[in-house]
């Protein structure tokens, strides 16, 4: 059945830890300059660590040097 709502669910942007962000459903990605990057997935992974050959996207370098993200600050309980 196109156009129910399991077909368009919200776009969802998940941080992996020690990963990349991986985007879920129908968003553009634009470059620094403000262009669509071309898709031909509708799940991407966008490089977070800064080394990967291929950005924005992932190409899992991030296992190779270690990248690692920092866990959230714990909650004040003040």
């Amino acid at each position: 059945m196109s156009g129910t709502s399991s077909d368009r669910s919200e776009p969802t942007i998940r941080a992996y830890p020690n990963g990349p962000l991986v985007v879920r459903g129908d968003v553009t990605i634009l470059s620094a300059t403000g262009e669509p990057i071309p898709r031909t997935r509708r799940t991407v992974a966008l490089c977070r660590c800064g080394v990967s050959t291929i950005k924005p996207w992932c190409d899992g370098t991030h296992k190779v040097v270690g990248f690692c993200t920092e866990d959230a600050a714990p909650a004040s309980t003040d």
